[in-house]
């Protein structure tokens, strides 16, 4: 099925960007600068459960994304307000903590863009109890869920549109 071909791809991705992207770097800055460590043990696995569920819920929502290039002639405006979107929303740009405490629940239970980004981060630095991080994943899984039922439904539709139009 195609999006589990581009899932692999993805995941072997991602994969790569953890070794040269986040592994190198950090090794670099423990050698030169005092980092924080998690000081519990359970935030390791966590943090590696989180960072897997950011990439699925990432690839659900660029796969929903770019698949409307089956129904629009130019796509670039969609492209480009996903990108805006997600740096905003997703913590990219400044930490969601920054917002007011009921615009920041919003967004977290609302939208699936702080489960890209600002939940893994949360989780590594520990910011708030273990259940309270652990109930975070839980949240980013279900946007993981979500996202993937809709990158296979706009899979579908655009078979479907394809079949009809005979391509």
């Amino acid at each position: 099925h195609p999006v589990s071909a581009y899932l692999a791809a993805d995941l072997g991705r991602s994969a790569h960007a953890m070794v040269s992207r986040f592994l190198r770097p950090l090794l670099v800055g423990v050698a030169f600068f005092d980092l924080y460590m998690p000081a519990r043990w359970t935030t390791y696995p966590l943090f590696a459960v989180s960072i897997l569920l950011a990439v699925l819920v990432s690839f659900g929502l660029r796969y929903a994304v770019n698949a409307t290039a089956f129904w629009l002639l130019d796509i670039r405006g969609v492209q480009l307000t996903w990108s805006l979107a997600a740096g905003v929303l997703s913590g990219l740009y400044f930490p969601l903590r920054f917002l007011p405490g009921w615009l920041s629940t919003a967004l977290w239970v609302g939208t699936p863009f702080p489960s890209i980004l600002q939940t893994p981060l949360d989780v590594l630095v520990e910011r708030e109890s273990a259940v309270r991080l652990s109930g975070l994943v839980a949240l980013q899984a279900g946007w993981a869920i979500i996202a993937l039922a809709a990158a296979g439904l706009v899979q579908r539709a655009a078979e479907r549109r394809m079949v009809i139009q005979g391509g």
